[in-house]
């Protein structure tokens, strides 16, 4: 299928990375090495970096954190606990390590970063469970991390994204811990894959239906979903903090993004829904086209205003 790529971004298509999760374990090893030929991120303020491990009940494994402090701070600060992506298979701390302390930096937030634990050797819930261990303990230790716990929030890309809505789902279900706003970047949301654009797009750069169909088996494992598996499956969105949405034109998960602000705004949550032009899952990568930057600036924007007004 021919796409009408952003000019900016045309150019970079064919050296973007394959992403094929058919074989979990190579795809991992290939994305790691993909990390470190990455240029490393210079934030625009210092960053105090920390690396820990949280325990977890009833015999799982610890669960792994990075945490990142502007250290020009002023106290408290708000906080963002963010959910890398990957498909729910693939990814970690590493690989977004460099987003996580832009939005420190850029964002002036402190940033929880969640190392969850992956499928198809961990289905649901074995990762979403690492999250709200995560988001609950960073809630309860928010005065000795210069928090303010009522200014907390959740936010991710892909898959990051759609735990993320889950998370912020678990929380209102369970009461608490209290969400101050989700930030939901090219969410993966639908495993029904029914979508218009899920339909079309199986040839896409990075993300297709092929590898969408691979995840949600992966990730499932069989069982019947949830809505604490797919977020879009959720009857009731209300009483969910305000969002902030992004999608990209040519990406498969596009509608099931759309449609869900669509249905938060239907439940009187505040929601911002950006539609990219010309861009594609996984497009942020070529980082100096001009659409690129936009859709970082509109971010770090939102997410310093849902989260310190």
């Amino acid at each position: 299928m021919t796409y009408r790529f952003d000019p900016e971004l045309a150019p970079w298509i064919p050296m973007m990375p394959t992403f094929d999760i058919t074989d979990p374990v190579a795809a991992r090893a290939e994305l790691a090495e993909q990390v470190r030929q990455v240029p490393q991120y210079t934030p625009s303020q210092p960053l105090v970096i920390e690396d820990r491990t949280l325990p977890a009940p009833g015999g799982a494994p610890d669960v792994p954190v990075r945490i990142y402090t502007p250290a020009r701070r002023p106290a408290p600060l708000s906080g963002l606990l963010f959910l890398h992506g990957g498909g729910f298979v693939v990814g970690g701390m590493d690989g977004e390590d460099g987003r996580a302390q832009e939005i420190a930096a850029e964002a002036d937030v402190v940033v929880v970063s969640v190392e969850y634990r992956l499928a198809p050797e961990h289905p649901f819930p074995a990762g979403l469970d690492d999250c709200y261990l995560a988001l609950c303990w960073f809630a309860a230790h928010a005065p000795e991390l210069g928090v303010d716990p009522r200014r907390i929030g959740v936010g991710g890309g892909s898959a990051g994204a759609g735990l993320s809505a889950a998370v912020a789902l678990l929380a209102r279900d369970r009461g608490g811990p209290a969400l101050r706003m989700q930030y939901l970047s090219i969410p993966e949301l639908d495993d029904r894959l029914d979508s218009h654009s899920m339909t079309l797009y199986t040839d896409t750069p990075i993300w297709n239906r092929p590898n969408a169909e691979l995840s949600w088996r992966y990730y499932l494992d069989g069982q019947e979903p949830t809505q604490y598996a797919a977020p879009a499956r959720a009857a009731d969105l209300r009483g969910l903090p305000a969002a902030y949405v992004d999608v990209c034109e040519f990406d498969p998960l596009r509608d099931e993004g759309i449609a869900y602000a669509q249905r938060l705004s239907q439940a009187g949550v505040p929601v911002e829904l950006h539609l990219f032009p010309g861009t594609f899952h996984g497009s942020s990568l070529v980082t100096e086209a001009t659409v690129s930057r936009r859709m970082a600036a509109e971010s770090l924007t939102a997410i310093r205003r849902l989260l310190h007004d």
